[in-house]
């Protein structure tokens, strides 16, 4: 038998089993001393009915006159009798004996004291100088229905408690682990960002450290998580305007400048600068993601967040040809919609610039919360296509993307608790790429 995995089964196990042995043990013990006293007590009625009845028969047999006829005792009324007796001279005759005596049952006298045979327990007396005995006897049956009635009272009422006994321990268990529980819940169903302290004013002595230690660790994760932030937000948000001075005077310096080859380094730096100061605001993007909240408390439409994202995309400005296909009814998710605009943004990014030129992006979100951003490109190797959302991937291609776009869209989706795939070739063609965000659905508005 395999022990329960969970300490509340183990206890109640353990205690469960404890509990039956001792009351087993204790079943027997009492089974003993109660077969012991039940022995005493009829032995000592035994003897009391031999030292009453001698005398009277003594009285009886002196005062009559001499017969062979053995005088057999009439009962006064119908009744069970338990106690038989035989009064016999010193020769062995009986002289008297009760009504139900049967004299097979008795064995010769051998003097006064105690007996017992197959099937009786028997005492003997004497008086007049040994010449007048009396034995007593108690059928063995007697005694054993006495002692089985009693067991029996004794072990229905244990029968019936045992159990009760186990659902009170279990429930005991239940209700003293309750606290333990109460820990194991605050810390599964928490976000995977929440680093909070857990509670632990509820907790035994013996577990409280543990609380204690958790919260020490989720306070230095903490700090460490928030270094880490402060670091890429600052470093990105320091390189923005330095970034963009030199970008500006790049593209001033390009604009005066009329020879070819100083023309061509001049692209080239604008490029890099133009790399970097994207690079930049992705990791704006990602300390945010990383430092805020995925979840809100209430349930809102995504279409608009959907439709707006699409739209800036769609400006003639942007020279985009994108298409969008919502459903007609609202799509209710407790996504934070600052967090699923970035989300969107960075797929349509990566769309843009690792699309074929020419082609259509492909936009639609499915009644169940999936949506899909789909790009015309060659096909993606399968190896490579399962790197792509690490940070700083960027794949076999000659656009000038950050390698940062599909890694915030994989940060999002996991701390939201949701699934994020690619696909390439995508669904039903031979060549594209396809990105699914399967944004999590809620039934309240």
């Amino acid at each position: 038998m395999r022990a329960p995995a969970s300490l509340q089964g183990r206890l109640a196990l353990i205690l469960g089993i404890g509990i039956t042995l001792l009351w087993g043990v204790a079943a027997l013990s009492t089974a003993q001393v109660l077969q012991h006293e039940i022995e005493e007590v009829f032995d000592s009625a035994l003897e009391e009915t031999a030292q009453r009845i001698l005398p009277l028969a003594v009285i009886n047999i002196i005062g009559r006159s001499a017969t062979d006829t053995v005088q057999r005792v009439a009962p006064l009324r119908p009744h069970e009798e338990y106690f038989t007796y035989l009064v016999r001279d010193a020769q062995g005759r009986v002289i008297i004996r009760s009504h139900g005596a049967k004299v097979d049952d008795f064995p010769p006298y051998n003097g006064m004291g105690f007996d017992r045979t197959d099937t009786h327990r028997l005492y003997s007396d004497a008086a007049v100088q040994g010449t007048i005995t009396i034995t007593v006897a108690e059928p063995l049956s007697h005694r054993k229905e006495a002692l089985h009635e009693s067991l029996t009272a004794m072990v229905w009422p244990i029968l019936l408690l045992l159990p009760l006994s186990i659902v009170g321990v279990f429930a005991v268990v239940r209700y003293s682990l309750r606290p333990l529980r109460d820990l194991r819940d605050a810390l599964a169903t928490r976000g995977a960002g929440d680093l909070s302290p857990v509670e632990g004013g509820g907790l035994p002595d013996e577990i409280r450290p543990v609380a204690s230690t958790i919260n020490q660790l989720m306070d230095k994760l903490k700090r460490a998580l928030e270094a880490e932030q402060s670091f890429a937000a600052d470093a990105a948000h320091e390189l923005r305007t330095p970034v963009a001075a030199a970008l500006a005077q790049v593209q001033r310096l390009r604009a005066h400048n009329s020879d070819a080859r100083t023309e061509a380094h001049a692209a080239d730096v604008e490029s890099a600068l133009k790399r970097l100061k994207r690079l930049s605001e992705k990791l704006l993007q990602l300390s945010r993601v990383e430092a805020g909240r995925m979840r809100g408390e209430s349930a809102t439409d995504v279409r608009s967040v959907i439709e707006m994202v699409t739209s800036d995309f769609r400006a003639p400005e942007k020279g985009t040809r994108l298409t969008l296909d919502l459903p007609g009814t609202p799509i209710l998710s407790d996504i934070d919609n600052d967090a699923l605009a970035i989300m969107l943004r960075n797929l349509l990014d990566n769309a843009i610039r690792h699309g074929s030129g020419g082609q259509p992006i492909e936009v639609w979100l499915d009644e169940d919360g999936a949506l899909h951003v789909r790009n015309d490109c060659a096909p993606i190797d399968a190896s490579q296509l399962q790197e792509l959302p690490t940070r700083f991937q960027r794949g076999q291609t000659m656009s000038d993307g950050s390698g940062v776009g599909l890694s915030i869209v994989s940060s999002i989706a996991e701390r939201v608790g949701t699934r994020f795939e690619v696909r390439s070739p995508a669904d039903g063609r031979a060549r594209g790429f396809e990105a699914v965000f399967q944004i999590p659905l809620r039934q309240d508005a």
